[in-house]
């Protein structure tokens, strides 16, 4: 289906198309697209593995996962707010899997959590069951063998989008359970939950041409007082970018930042060549 994709890295921050938080843009002239082609990062953390892809100490006590390193942010389709992840705006309290089934609803969207891991979505579909796409498959699991010992959440109103009704949810996720590969229209579970619960094309890879000035904003809340915001051409690569910094954790992503923004204020007050 021409899905094929090449596996590049992140770009750093110095490469990716940023504006001022509040709204004004300070560079003359046009701004140059980047467009971004990522890898399936559902695929990049195998069983027993560390982050770093070394194999784990099976006598190392794993981390607890921390509300406290949650990356809070928001995104923006030009001036619609599209997506939120705050403290103060929605509740990020996580279950236990057996505990969740209990809360959990047909077409309610889920969210597995673990410290240095990507968060992992799925659809619950009813009967102790979710469809999730995982190795690059979809498919059908009950939900405590999906969670695979993390903590997990309802996170039906992360998206500001209006959902589909709980049949067609369950129906869109169950009529892709077996899609392997080069048959797959998403490149990570999120974008597969949440097509599932939205219906949205953007969601989909080359669900939108990557041309043009970026419609979407990603602010990462940086404090109270400060953000950062970032540009990107489509949704899915808006997603990429905000599961790695869910990835890195809070602490991770305020360094980079503060990396970035050393390195520019050095380049700033070096004397211009002749």
């Amino acid at each position: 289906m021409g899905n094929q994709m090449d596996k590049l890295s992140h770009l750093s921050y110095a490469e990716v198309p940023t504006v001022d938080p509040n709204g004004v843009d300070t560079e003359e002239g046009p701004r140059i697209g980047v467009s971004y082609i990522f890898s399936n990062d559902d695929d990049e953390l195998e069983d027993g593995c560390a982050v770093d892809g070394t194999a784990k100490d099976p006598n190392q006590e794993e981390k607890q996962y921390d509300q406290r390193d949650e990356v809070e942010c928001a995104v923006y389709n030009r001036d619609e707010c599209i997506y939120e992840k705050s403290v103060k705006s929605a509740s990020l309290e996580v279950y236990s899997p057996e505990n969740l089934l209990n809360k959990c609803k047909a077409g309610d969207l889920v969210e597995f959590v673990a410290t240095g891991q990507y968060p992992h979505w799925a659809v619950y579909v009813g009967d102790f069951q979710v469809v999730h796409l995982h190795r690059a498959e979809v498919k059908n699991s009950f939900l405590t063998d999906a969670s695979q010992g993390r903590r997990c959440r309802i996170v039906n109103d992360l998206y500001k989008f209006k959902a589909l009704g709980p049949d067609m949810v369950v129906q869109s996720a169950m009529e892709q359970v077996g899609l392997k590969d080069q048959e797959l229209s998403w490149r990570n579970s999120e974008c597969f939950a949440a097509w599932c619960r939205f219906g949205k094309r953007e969601f989909k890879m080359g669900g939108e041409i990557r041309i043009g000035k970026q419609p979407y904003r990603l602010k990462i809340f940086m404090s109270d007082k400060h953000s950062h915001v970032l540009e990107f051409q489509s949704l899915e690569d808006m997603v990429m970018e905000k599961r790695r910094n869910d990835h890195l954790g809070r602490t991770a992503v305020l360094q980079e930042l503060a990396t970035h923004f050393n390195s520019v204020e050095e380049i700033k007050s070096e004397p211009d060549a002749d």
